[in-house]
C-alpha cells in the first residue's frame, strides 16, 4: 500500500485560494512517488473573493471548500474530518489563501492568528511525528506553531528574483532559522520532520517550481 498523505487546500486561485499549479504539483509527484491523496479544505467563506484578471477584490462570496473541490475534482473532505491516524503524512501548498483562509497572515504578519482547525491538524501531526510538507507562503504556518524550527521560503534579500523576500525577515522575528535555498532545492528540518521550498516565493519559470515541489514530495515521502 501506498503511503496515505493528507494535502490540505484554501481554496482555488493564487490571490485568494490555493496556487492552482502548485496543488497540481503536489498532487501529481505524489501519485508519481505512488502516494494516495487525501485532499481536504476547511467549510468556511473566504476572507475575499479576487478578480484574477483585474488583481482586485469584489462584493463576491465564495467558500473555501467548495473552491478547494475545483483543484480536487470534487473528491475532498471537509478539514473537520481529518483524522491523523490513519494518515501518513500532511502537505500544504501555497497561494495567498494561505495567509487569508487559513490564517491572518496577509493582514497581521507575525500578528497573526492561525485558523483553530488548520493549527490543531499541524500540531496532530507534528506530535505524532509524521512528516509536513508546505510550500511558497505556507511555510508561515510553522513558523507560528513551532518556534525555533528551520523553514526556507527561498531567499531572505529582496530583488526581481526574489520579490517576497521579507517573509524571511518576519519569519526569523518569530525565533525561526530561516536557510536561503534556490527555487529548485528543499530545506528538511530533521527534527520537527519539515520539508519546505520556496515555489512560487520565487519569480522563477514554472518548470522549476514544479521540480522543486517535486523533491519536497519525494523527501515527504520517503520521511513517511
Amino acid at each position: 500500500m501506498g503511503k496515505r498523505v493528507a494535502v490540505v487546500l484554501a481554496g482555488c486561485g493564487v490571490y485568494d485560494g490555493s496556487e492552482i499549479h502548485e496543488s497540481s504539483a503536489v498532487l501529481v509527484h505524489l501519485s508519481r512517488e505512488g502516494a494516495q491523496a487525501e485532499v481536504y479544505a476547511p467549510d468556511v467563506d473566504q476572507m475575499h473573493v479576487v478578480d484574477h484578471v483585474k488583481g482586485q477584490p469584489t462584493q463576491e462570496k465564495r467558500n473555501v471548500l467548495v473552491e478547494s473541490a475545483r483543484i480536487a475534482r470534487g473528491n475532498i473532505k471537509d478539514l473537520a474530518q481529518l483524522d491523523v491516524k490513519g494518515l501518513d503524512a500532511l502537505i500544504i501548498p501555497g497561494g495567498f489563501g494561505v495567509a487569508k483562509n487559513l490564517s491572518t497572515w496577509a493582514t497581521q504578519g507575525k500578528n497573526c492568528t492561525i485558523s483553530r482547525e488548520v493549527e490543531d491538524v499541524l500540531k496532530a501531526f507534528h506530535a505524532a511525528k509524521k512528516p509536513i510538507g508546505l510550500c511558497c507562503i505556507s511555510p508561515v504556518l510553522a513558523a507560528k506553531i513551532f518556534p525555533g524550527c528551520e523553514l526556507t521560503v527561498g531567499h531572505d534579500t529582496e530583488c526581481e528574483k526574489w520579490p517576497y523576500a521579507k517573509t524571511a525577515e518576519t519569519m526569523k522575528e518569530l525565533g525561526c532559522k530561516h536557510v536561503n535555498k534556490h527555487v529548485t532545492e528543499i530545506h528538511v528540518d530533521v527534527k520537527n520532520k519539515l520539508v519546505t521550498t520556496s515555489a512560487f516565493m520565487c519569480n522563477a519559470p514554472i518548470h522549476e517550481i514544479y521540480d522543486g515541489i517535486g523533491k519536497m514530495v519525494k523527501e515527504v515521502v520517503r520521511l513517511a
